[in-house]
């Protein structure tokens, strides 16, 4: 975890901590907490990303040097998070491709 970035490595301690509850009813009661607007976070920080990524590249990064930076995805996925095209967007593309054939 020392190669990652401090907020990351926060975001598994809070997780952990919910591991850590004892009592049964209050770690439940918290996850669902969590959980329910875990949604509203998860849009925020692909907005996010998508903005920093849009940066990079008004930078003069290659979209391999931003797949690099993204964990080593591909050129193409970099490209993808920059126009805003999510995993299940690119799912269902595929799904109905695949229905068409």
């Amino acid at each position: 975890m020392a190669d990652q970035p401090e907020e990351v490595t926060r975001l598994m301690e809070a997780i952990k901590a919910f591991e850590a509850i004892e009592d049964d009813e209050a770690c439940a009661v918290a996850v669902s907490q969590a959980l329910k607007d875990w949604p509203e976070h998860q849009v925020r920080l692909r907005e996010l990303r998508q903005q920093r990524v849009q940066a990079l590249k008004a930078q003069g990064k290659t979209w391999e040097e931003i797949g690099r930076l993204l964990g080593g995805i591909s050129a193409a996925r970099a490209q993808q998070i920059a126009a805003g095209v999510s995993g299940a967007q690119r799912r269902k593309a595929a799904a109905q491709k695949q229905a068409e054939r």
